[in-house]
């Protein structure tokens, strides 16, 4: 099965690619990025995709049985922009120009040192001989342990004051939605987006495998953001994110504050699978679906603004994190 999606994918790739993508490289001059170029379709394919199970299957639930009303939907369409820049591969695209000859001049040179990754692969075939070699085994391994890297990014987001900083933009949407998952700081993106490329540098994940791996989390991610009142069950809240979980860990004073007001910390960092919070004593299954933003934005905790645009949010994160290192 694994293996027929992966053709069908690679054949509508190639189609998107030299029907719309070759063209436009070859009349913006760029010949010589053809294969970056091939590789970005993949993503720009991805994001499409993600759209589309997004609109036809998480925005029909979300009418079915919402937690809230909508009451701001400027917001909400700022996430739209926010959601149509991180799927359609944009901030892809600019991070592989920012950083890529970078960290390949940097593994070229590590690889010299005598330096090189794990090759996650490898030693999968080595403990469990025949399993490892199924498709659908190594991107089960591959995504618990990317998943176990976003916990613990999370965490740090969270724990961190200049961390949380930039975080608070996702945490300050009132009126969360299946949109608001991709609603980051751009900076906080490359923080994130950086730790996440050299992990898989250092395991050696194919990058059809890394496609794979987070096109499936990004939906999951969307449908845990989502306005939906819906929980797993006992059995399925504790064996994958729901949106009730995740929810928690958006609720005023809840989902990002622990021992008294003000203290950072919180519930609920798993972004897939909720083991991760049960492990580290961090899980909370609350019945309810609270309110979400921070704390400081009600009027009678200060009214702080985190911005109603885009650049806004931008701005304002960057004068927050600003302020934390300089009280640091």
């Amino acid at each position: 099965m694994i293996e027929i999606l992966s053709q069908a994918f690679a054949a509508a790739q190639q189609l998107l690619f030299e029907s719309m993508v070759q063209p436009l490289v070859f009349a913006l001059g760029g010949g010589s990025i053809l294969e970056d170029a091939f590789a970005a379709t993949g993503w720009l394919l991805v994001g499409l995709l993600e759209i589309v199970v997004m609109l036809l299957v998480i925005a029909p639930l979300q009418r079915w049985r919402p937690i809230q009303r909508r009451r701001d939907a400027a917001a909400v369409r700022v996430d739209v922009i926010y959601t149509l820049i991180h799927r359609l591969g944009l901030f892809r695209v600019a991070m592989f120009f920012a950083f890529d000859p970078l960290w390949n001049s940097f593994w070229g040179w590590l690889a010299v040192q005598g330096v090189s990754g794990w090759q996650l692969d490898s030693l999968l075939a080595t403990a469990w001989p025949g399993v490892a070699d199924s498709a659908l085994a190594s991107f089960l391994v591959y995504l618990v342990v990317f998943d176990l890297a976003n916990y613990l990014i999370h965490r740090g987001q969270h724990q961190f004051d200049w961390w949380w900083a930039l975080h608070a933009v996702h945490h300050s949407q009132r009126d969360m939605t299946m949109w608001t998952d991709n609603r980051n700081h751009l900076l906080d993106s490359v923080i994130v987006d950086i730790l996440i490329v050299q992990l898989g540098h250092a395991i050696g994940v194919a990058p059809g495998q890394f496609v794979a791996v987070v096109a499936f989390s990004q939906l999951l991610e969307s449908l845990s953001h989502a306005n939906l009142r819906l929980s797993f069950g006992w059995l399925g809240e504790r064996l994958l994110v729901s949106p009730r979980f995740h929810r928690l860990h958006h609720g005023i004073g809840v989902g990002h504050e622990s021992q008294g007001k003000g203290t950072l910390g919180g519930h609920n960092f798993s972004v897939l699978f909720p083991v991760w919070d049960l492990l580290a004593g961090t899980a909370s299954f609350a019945a309810r679906d609270p309110a979400t933003g921070i704390r400081d934005q009600l009027p009678e905790e200060g009214g702080r603004d985190y911005g109603r645009g885009f650049w806004s949010q931008q701005r304002l994160g960057l004068q927050r994190l600003r302020a934390a290192l300089t009280a640091r």
